[in-house]
């Protein structure tokens, strides 16, 4: 899912830490691609083309920490006499911090854009740890207290305290050798006049004359079209995953609820749902780091992607309530949701990964972190896409 600001950040930031801070030797051959001429109009005019990414960065912390600070204090605050207007407070907290985690998220994504590809997958594997942890904490107080306020004092601090030492991570970054390796400026956009970009890992540079751009606005057509095919694996991807995850997930009940046991009642959802999608997310996500197949090029990844719908009425046909229209229940053992979580995270976190990390690195180098924008933005129309689509498969249900 979507990455939080805290854990983007802190596995970008302990990736660069666990790795050899000596930057790699230059091979002396220029890391430029030939790209397709296109006129100004189709630049990449989003907040990324004129805002510094140390400023989005630290302006949507700083913002999400503050509105995190004023949730804490109204937890001890009686609203009784003014519940429509906290109500409506809440609701314009919850739209600002919704709006700077997307311009955090982006930032980021297209900042690791630069990096080498094990460290994008540790920021994506970051944000699968943060959801893991979650849903162990939820469980913890699920199991352990009994006053709803304390409960939610406790998360509220959790998060200012992740998010404060987001912000100390960060800023340390320019001060590791390594980071400032790959976080130096790179020259203007440049278009060139031949027909195919090569990989920004390529040693070679095409032996054609260029021509600058004449502004440091990234291209969008060139990157919409080469990233086309991963960015559909990517919208598609999150599509399944939040038509299922968690409108219909959790709206499964065990067979043996009446049995009246808390792991059949209370426990059931938050175990087989929210913590055992979670793992399976962090799971898949980590495989990625010692096996990368299939390739960006390959047809195979897209067809994966799309085997992925089967999972819909395996969900379906579980025992999920209340049915009104679909009254059969196929699945008759509490097994089948736990099997079938399990494939829905690990393929997610699997094959997502692989179509984020190959995004930035099949572009030039001064394109990757505009790229990396873009595939951020593709999981964005996904999620939205699937949760809009949810809504309607609960009723048809």
């Amino acid at each position: 899912m979507p990455h939080t600001p805290s854990s983007s950040a802190w596995a970008l930031a302990a990736c660069c830490h666990g790795t050899s801070l000596s930057p790699p030797r230059s091979t002396g051959h220029s890391s430029c691609a030939t790209a397709p001429a296109r006129p100004r109009g189709d630049t990449l005019r989003t907040p990324t083309s004129w805002v510094p990414v140390r400023v989005r960065v630290l302006a949507s912390l700083i913002v999400t920490l503050s509105i995190f600070v004023v949730m804490s204090v109204l937890v001890k605050v009686d609203t009784s006499s003014w519940t429509r207007g906290f109500f409506t407070v809440t609701i314009i907290c919850m739209a600002i911090v919704s709006g700077s985690a997307t311009i955090f998220n982006s930032s980021i994504f297209g900042l690791t854009g630069s990096f080498p590809m094990r460290n994008a997958q540790a920021l994506i594997s970051g944000g699968a740890m943060g959801g893991t942890v979650s849903a162990v904490a939820s469980l913890v107080d699920l199991a352990a207290s009994s006053d709803v306020r304390d409960s939610a004092l406790a998360f509220f601090l959790t998060a200012v305290v992740f998010l404060g030492l987001c912000m100390g991570l960060y800023l340390l970054l320019p001060r590791l050798e390594y980071a400032r390796f790959y976080m130096r400026p790179v020259g203007p956009v440049r278009v060139f006049s031949g027909e195919e970009e090569l990989p920004q890992d390529s040693p070679h540079s095409p032996l054609v004359a260029s021509r600058p751009l004449g502004s440091h606005t990234p291209p969008l057509r060139p990157i919409l079209k080469k990233t086309a095919g991963l960015g559909f694996c990517i919208a598609y991807l999150f599509f399944i995953t939040a038509l299922i995850f968690p409108a219909i997930s959790t709206n499964i009940e065990s067979l043996h609820k009446d049995s009246g046991s808390p792991w059949t009642t209370k426990f059931f959802v938050p175990l087989t749902t929210f913590l055992l999608f979670n793992f399976a997310d962090l799971c898949g996500r980590q495989v990625t780091a010692w096996i990368q197949v299939p390739g960006p090029n390959s047809k195979v990844l897209p067809g994966l992607s799309l085997l992925r719908t089967g999972l819909v009425p395996l969900f379906i046909l579980c025992n999920y309530q209340p049915r009104v229209h679909l009254t059969t229940v196929v699945f008759r053992s509490d097994v089948y949701p736990v099997l079938f979580t399990c494939l829905l995270g690990l393929s997610n976190g699997y094959l997502s990964t692989l179509a984020l990390i190959y995004g930035p690195k099949i572009v030039p180098r001064e394109l990757a972190e505009a790229t990396g924008v873009v595939m951020s933005f593709y999981i964005y129309i996904g999620l939205m896409l699937g949760s809009a689509c949810s809504a309607l498969l609960e009723h048809l249900i």
